[in-house]
């Protein structure tokens, strides 16, 4: 690398290379006066064709008629109907993450087109397991990630079965079976929400959550990759439905939201160019941002709760001063305590 080169990218390592308009993109349930046709817009926007939530919709669906055993296998836990799901989705992780990190950063197939960051994968770094970031991010992806995801789908698939959570079908309810299946995002937000502040208290962050903070910028095995303690407990909302009427199509769904979109929306981009008019959403800057600065965006932009308790970063250059006050103040706070 030339000298100019070197100086040209050490200008730009902190910048991002793509920035989408942050303020555009957050959703329009809690503005105020209520925006009907707005909120219709975005609703129709985020469960269609070119965004990735009807796609794991289709995909939930899909797993239970084909893929996962039928329930009287599962009224006692046993090895061979619980390796059924843990290969299931041990492939449809490889699959999906491994699939977009070979697209994105191996075959580098978009280039820079809509990419966030412009640092590379970090190698020879001590603090990732095998001193190596997509080996690391891939190793606890694969085993814990999708250890915990199987461990908790087989538990309430046991539930089911043996009546320990209400189950009702399509033909019992269709309209709340339905509006359920709409409304897990938005009590998937709610929960990362609630678990995400928890993690950032400094016990759990220091000794739990800092592993996944590693990952200052991410890629497709990024998202799922932590400590498997922040996996026993990122994927506990799951257990809602040991308490309300539902289907098993709603555990799959909510689980692979969780595991499978995690590795959508860090893939680093915000779009899948699809050609010179179509783009497949599919990264998420909101968090992004969070992984850059850390001490912000601990929700969702589906959710209100950074907006109205002041933890909300616009992408802006005023978000980044509103940043580096937060964090003096923080770090007082610390000093002080």
């Amino acid at each position: 690398m030339t000298e100019t080169a070197h100086a040209s990218r050490s200008k730009t390592r902190r910048k991002w290379i793509y920035q989408p308009d942050l303020s555009q993109q957050m959703a329009p349930f809690y503005h105020w006066p209520p925006q009907a046709a707005k909120t219709l817009r975005y609703i129709l926007a985020s469960w269609g064709p070119f965004s990735v939530r009807i796609y794991l919709l289709g995909l939930a669906v899909f797993t239970w008629f084909y893929f996962s055993p039928a329930l009287e296998r599962c009224r006692e836990f046993a090895f061979d109907w619980i390796a059924q799901i843990w290969l299931r989705n041990f492939l449809l992780m490889l699959v999906i993450a491994g699939g977009l990190h070979l697209y994105f950063y191996t075959f580098r197939k978009q280039g820079d087109d809509s990419r966030y960051d412009p640092r590379d994968m970090m190698r020879n770094s001590k603090q990732f397991t095998f001193n190596d970031q997509v080996k690391d991010n891939m190793f606890w992806t694969l085993t814990s990630a999708v250890g915990f995801w199987t461990a908790y789908e087989s538990i309430m698939m046991w539930a089911y079965a043996n009546g320990y959570a209400p189950m009702m079908e399509f033909s019992d309810n269709p309209a709340w079976f339905i509006f359920l299946l709409f409304i897990i995002p938005w009590w998937a937000g709610l929960h990362f929400y609630c678990q995400h502040r928890l993690l950032h208290s400094r016990l759990l962050y220091k000794h739990v959550h800092a592993w996944h903070h590693r990952n200052s910028n991410t890629g497709p095995w990024s998202g799922p990759a932590m400590h498997p303690v922040e996996h026993s407990i990122w994927l506990t909302d799951v257990f809602l439905f040991l308490f309300v009427a539902s289907h098993p199509i709603h555990a799959i769904f909510i689980l692979q939201f969780h595991t499978l979109a995690a590795a959508t929306s860090h893939t680093g981009y915000e779009d899948l160019n699809l050609g010179s008019r179509a783009r497949f959403r599919l990264g998420d800057f909101f968090h992004q941002l969070h992984h850059r600065y850390c001490d912000c965006n601990y929700g969702t932009f589906e959710t209100p709760w950074d907006q109205w308790l002041d933890t909300y970063h616009d992408g802006t250059a005023h978000g980044d001063e509103w940043m580096k006050n937060r964090r003096r103040q923080l770090y007082q706070s610390k000093a002080g305590a």
